[in-house]
């Protein structure tokens, strides 16, 4: 299995939270669904936006912990 760089895991989890942040938060998402006349899909946003706005934040935590580590080694290497 491929080893994912520590740089991409901090962008994919920032980019997932202000997406998931800013449906959350404004209603954005709401309008697109009534525009799209998906608008009963609105009363369970708050069921999939904040599980997944834990989860991006659970990554972007994991990135920078990797990435301190990482470094940490390679000043301990040299």
């Amino acid at each position: 299995m491929k080893a994912v760089s520590e740089g991409k895991l901090l962008k994919v989890g920032v980019i997932g939270a202000a997406i998931a942040a800013i449906c959350c938060f404004t209603p954005a998402l709401v309008v697109l669904l009534g525009v799209l006349g998906l608008s009963h899909l609105a009363g369970v946003l708050d069921y999939v936006l904040l599980p997944a706005l834990l989860a991006f934040a659970g990554l972007i935590v994991y990135a920078l912990i990797r990435k301190s580590r990482a470094a940490a080694e390679r000043a301990a290497s040299r």
